[in-house]
């Protein structure tokens, strides 16, 4: 009998430790960060210089494993990642590309902000 107890109860703890591990709920990255990886992203475009680069991509490699954010953001961080390395030569292409994904970040990665519920129509009399 006391086997089956402990067994039982074993299970039990071992259900809420993943309920413990959560810890606090995931909040959305702010502006501000967003804007700080974008800066980053400018300066690697501009400089192409391997600490700019490192910079920008080390900033913009925890919104991967971010849990709020979209899919299509998580696109858009992950072009960012792919381009913003140093190249041989700093050509417009290299440049316009990292610059676009960045602007794209702040956009599409910020918060949503909640939709603006419209206004009952007053009931017209007929």
């Amino acid at each position: 009998m006391s086997h089956s107890i402990s067994t039982r109860l074993l299970l039990l703890l071992a259900l809420c430790l993943p309920a413990q591990a959560a810890g606090t709920p995931a909040t959305w990255p702010s502006k501000d960060q967003l804007r700080a990886v974008q800066i980053a992203a400018f300066y690697c475009s501009r400089e192409n210089s391997e600490k700019s680069c490192n910079r920008a991509r080390s900033m913009a490699d925890p919104l991967m494993d971010h849990p709020l954010l979209s899919g299509v953001c998580k696109d858009v961080v992950w072009s960012l990642l792919e381009l913003a390395r140093v190249a041989p030569t700093n050509d417009y292409k290299r440049r316009d590309a990292i610059d676009e994904s960045a602007r794209k970040i702040t956009r599409i990665c910020a918060k949503p902000a909640k939709p603006r519920q419209a206004k009952p129509a007053a009931p017209t009399q007929s």
